[in-house]
C-alpha cells in the first residue's frame, strides 16, 4: 500500500492510583494483585477528563507534530468504549474542536478495546482509494471497573490519534487483516454502570486464541516471521498477556519492550495497542518493520504490517510529550480522591 502513517500523538492523564492503595481499601493483597496483573500503577482521568478531551489533546499533538492543515483531514474516527454520550458523537465534538468541520465524515466506533485499529483500516482504505486526502483514526477511553472489581486494578484512561495519509508517510502499512468471532468474554447492556467478564474465559479461547490467529495470518500474508520484526505491539488489558502471547509467537523481551506500556499506566482500552504504538514510534529508526495486533472482546482482532521510512528522521518529535514520559511520571492519589474524581459514590437524591 502507498498509505500509512504521516504523524501520531498520544495523551495519558497525569493522575495514578495503584493497586496497592485499591487493595489496602478492599482487604485484598494490592501488592500481589499488581505482580499478577503485571500493573505497577494506573492512569486516571481528572474530574474535567473524558473520551472527547483525551482524543483532542492527543489530534492537536499529531497535527502540529505532522504540520496538518485540519481542513484538509477528510474523515474523523474515534474508537472507544467509553463515551461520554449514548447518543451524540464524540468525533463531531473533536472535529469542531480542532478546527475540521465541516467537510469531513466523522463517526464513533465501537469494537470493545479494537475500536481504534477498526478506525486506521478504515481511514486506510479511504486514503488509498484517494476519496481522502487524511483521515484521522483514535482510541480513546476512560473505562473503569467495579469496586473491589480485578478490572478496578487495571482499567485506566489515555488515547492515541494517527493520521492516515499518502504524503511524507513515517510508517507505511503494508499489509492489515483481521480475525473475528463471537466470542463473549466482556460485555456491558444498556444502563448498565460496570462491564461484566468472564474471568479465566477471557484469557484462553477470548484473548490468546483471536491475537495468535491474527499474528499467524499476518505471518503467511506479509511472508515473514517473528525475527523479522523490531518491534512489536500487542493490545495489553494487563502486563501479563501481550508478554505471555508474545513469548509463544517467538518474540523476545527486547521485541516487545517499546510496546509494552500498560505496566505503568494501566489498561487504555482503545487506546492501549496504540500508545504502545506511539512509544515504539518515538524510538524507531527508518526501515525497521513493526508488527501491530490489537483485540477487542467480543471478539476480534486487527494485525497491521508496517515499515518505517525515511521520512521518520525528519518528522517533528519535539512538539507534545513523548510517551515515556507519561510512563516515568505522575501524581498519585488517596482512594478517596480516585472514588471522587471517577464518579463511583452515587448521591442518593432526597
Amino acid at each position: 500500500m502507498e498509505a500509512g502513517i504521516v504523524s501520531y500523538g498520544a495523551y495519558v492523564p497525569r493522575y495514578r492510583i495503584t493497586p496497592e492503595e485499591i487493595g489496602r481499601v478492599w482487604g485484598v493483597d494490592g501488592q500481589a494483585m499488581g505482580q499478577g496483573l503485571n500493573v505497577q500503577r494506573k492512569s486516571v482521568p481528572a474530574p474535567d477528563e473524558d473520551t472527547i478531551t483525551i482524543s483532542t489533546e492527543a489530534l492537536r499533538i499529531a497535527l502540529v507534530r505532522g504540520n496538518i492543515p485540519p481542513q484538509e483531514i477528510g474523515a474523523l474516527y474515534v474508537g472507544s468504549e467509553s463515551h461520554p454520550y449514548a447518543v451524540k458523537p464524540t468525533a463531531t465534538v473533536v472535529a469542531q474542536a480542532i478546527g475540521a468541520t465541516p467537510n469531513l465524515t466523522a463517526a464513533d466506533f465501537e469494537f470493545a478495546c479494537k475500536a481504534g485499529t477498526a478506525a486506521i483500516q478504515s481511514c486506510l482504505g479511504l486514503v488509498a482509494s484517494g476519496m481522502i486526502k487524511y483521515g484521522v483514526a483514535i482510541g480513546s477511553d476512560t473505562s473503569q471497573g467495579a469496586p473491589g472489581d480485578a478490572l478496578e486494578y487495571s482499567a485506566s484512561a489515555g488515547g492515541a490519534a494517527f493520521v492516515i495519509g499518502r504524503d511524507k508517510v513515517i510508517a507505511r502499512i503494508q499489509h492489515t487483516l483481521s480475525y473475528t468471532t463471537d466470542t463473549p468474554d466482556f460485555w456491558r447492556r444498556e444502563g448498565q454502570r460496570y462491564p461484566s467478564h468472564g474471568g479465566r474465559f477471557t484469557g484462553e479461547p477470548a484473548y490468546f486464541r483471536h491475537v495468535t490467529e491474527c499474528a499467524h495470518a499476518m505471518f503467511e500474508r506479509a511472508g515473514t516471521e517473528p525475527k523479522d520484526y523490531a518491534h512489536v505491539v500487542f493490545h495489553q488489558p494487563n502486563g501479563k498477556f501481550p508478554q505471555r502471547v508474545g513469548r509463544q509467537l517467538g518474540f523476545t523481551d527486547a521485541q516487545m519492550r517499546y510496546g509494552l506500556v500498560t505496566p505503568y499506566i494501566g489498561n487504555t482500552y482503545s487506546g492501549a495497542a496504540l500508545i504502545g504504538l506511539a512509544n515504539v514510534l518515538d524510538v524507531a529508526e527508518p526501515g525497521q518493520r513493526i508488527l501491530v495486533v490489537g483485540y477487542g472482546s467480543g471478539a476480534g482482532s486487527d494485525a497491521f504490517d508496517l515499515e518505517t521510512t525515511e521520512e521518520l528522521a525528519q518528522f517533528d518529535h519535539s512538539y507534545g510529550l513523548p510517551v515515556q514520559e507519561f510512563l516515568d511520571h505522575g501524581v498519585e492519589l488517596p482512594y478517596a480522591v480516585y472514588a471522587k474524581f471517577r464518579g463511583k459514590i452515587n448521591m442518593a437524591e432526597e
